[in-house]
């Protein structure tokens, strides 16, 4: 995790924010899915309470859910009935051991300067032809929220530049408003691109 105040935000919260009422992004996940072959390898990178991870299985793939939090780990435990890795962004260190990379509302809490490094390892952990997705909140400049969590609020030109520079192929990004657990209107960006 980013910093000090974003861990403590999931360590205090995991119960409430895991068991929160989320609308699946189901057609985001169906999308990602479309791309994979039957039964893929994904890692779920920072699953919060497991919703998206419940999906993904629920179709026949194979999946291995992660979280930052401990405390967020152990909801996700409790929904899921399977182990759920604790893993920081920054330790992912698998090679070519995925079909797949889901990170929805999750790398937006990685530093700025961090965040060329952990797209380098999320890559590495990509088979080649490997389809990763992730969705950030969009902004100019790096801050925190009203509940004191760091968010990354990267521009999508600054994304795509990230990634065309990562070496990273069929770049999609779009744009949408919705809102995020503060309740506050937000600008999402979606990212869908290939190793």
């Amino acid at each position: 995790m980013a910093n000090e105040s974003t861990s403590s935000f999931y360590h205090d919260n995991a119960a409430t924010y895991a068991a929160r009422q989320r609308t699946l992004p189901v057609r985001r996940l169906d999308a990602f899915l479309s791309l994979l072959p039957p039964g893929a390898a994904i890692l779920d990178l920072g699953c919060g309470g497991g919703q998206d991870s419940a999906y993904m299985l629920s179709k026949g793939f194979d999946v291995t859910p992660s979280d930052g939090s401990p405390a967020i780990a152990q909801q996700a435990e409790t929904l899921l009935k399977r182990p759920v890795a604790v893993l920081h962004f920054e330790d992912l260190d698998e090679e070519e051991a995925f079909d797949g990379v889901w990170a929805e509302a999750s790398l937006l809490h990685v530093p700025r300067a961090a965040l060329p490094d952990v797209l380098e390892r999320i890559r590495t952990a990509l088979r080649p032809g490997g389809t990763f997705h992730a969705t950030f909140k969009a902004g100019e400049a790096e801050g925190h929220d009203g509940f004191g969590r760091y968010y990354n609020y990267p521009s999508a030109e600054l994304l795509s530049e990230m990634l065309s520079n990562g070496g990273w192929h069929n770049i999609v990004i779009s744009e949408g408003d919705g809102t995020g657990y503060d309740g506050k209107p937000t600008r999402w960006l979606a990212v869908r691109t290939q190793k």
